[in-house]
């Protein structure tokens, strides 16, 4: 009976990790076929020959250079300011004792109930009034802070006994040099796992800087990648091209921080 029960478990591991690898994969095999065979139906899995030059055409066609710039940046500076922000709130929320904390925790926990949606035209209308429009301000400002990543770390801080915060007082240890020496060491898994996260949010962003840039020159990756649909139709083997291109560096993350990922993700999710 256990081995029945391994045998579909294992199959429908195998089966649902196809399902979610194969876009990707296809991506990258129709990045580098023919326009001819990237839209030939019935669909073909390998190109005749290979189409190195996709990925020079895309580089020639939409200043990917500037759009890569413009991400790379914003995800950074997005990130670091999260870090930060969030670090600072679960210290509060856990360490220090204040009035009406639990009111306070309710009502951040009750503004993860809102999607994005209903407060992104409030968000645009305040950018717009600032005179921030088309900035890189406009694109990092309303991303500086998050109820989400901040409620993260504080069930990843409660875990952490509260006898080092007191011992480090009273060896006269200040909040901001017990978070720089003692916590930020012992929380490397769960702020690996944020600022990455917060890094693949910051990187894939398409309706927000759509909103809030102009020009070409303010753009990011994914909105670039309109550049290959014409009123003649997609290229799509340069969509597929870009695409890869976009996804390239979220993958060596990735692969970069697995095991710091895992480890933040698993004990959070024990401790629930």
């Amino acid at each position: 009976m256990k081995k029945i029960v391994n045998f579909f478990a294992y199959a429908f591991v195998i089966i649902m990790a196809f399902v979610t690898l194969f876009p990707f994969v296809y991506m990258i095999i129709a990045s580098l076929m023919t326009f001819q065979e990237s839209i030939s139906i019935p669909p073909k899995f390998f190109p005749a020959v290979i189409q190195w030059s996709n990925y020079v055409e895309v580089l020639q066609k939409a200043p990917f250079a500037r759009y890569f710039f413009n991400t790379t940046l914003v995800s950074i500076v997005t990130t670091a300011g999260v870090l930060v922000t969030t670090v600072l709130a679960a210290f509060a929320l856990v360490m220090l004792e204040f009035k009406h904390k639990n009111l306070v925790v309710f009502g951040l926990i009750s503004l993860l109930m809102i999607p994005f949606e209903a407060i992104v035209f409030t968000n645009f209308q305040t950018i717009a009034r600032l005179g921030l429009l088309d900035t890189y301000a406009a694109l990092i400002l309303p991303f500086f802070a998050s109820v989400f990543y901040m409620y993260y770390l504080k069930q990843y801080m409660e875990t952490i006994p509260n006898s080092y915060y007191r011992a480090a007082k009273i060896d006269g240890c200040g909040d901001l040099e017990f978070i720089w020496k003692v916590l930020l060491p012992i929380m490397r898994p769960a702020l690996v796992t944020v600022g990455l996260l917060c890094f693949i949010s910051s990187w894939n962003a398409f309706l927000w800087p759509l909103l809030v840039t102009n020009t070409p020159a303010m753009r990011l990756l994914n909105n670039g990648l309109s550049a290959f649909a014409t009123e003649a139709g997609s290229q799509v083997q340069l969509q597929m091209a870009a695409s890869t291109i976009t996804i390239v560096p979220v993958m060596i993350l990735y692969f970069a921080f697995r095991k710091q990922i895992i480890s933040g993700v698993s004990k959070n999710g024990i401790k629930g």
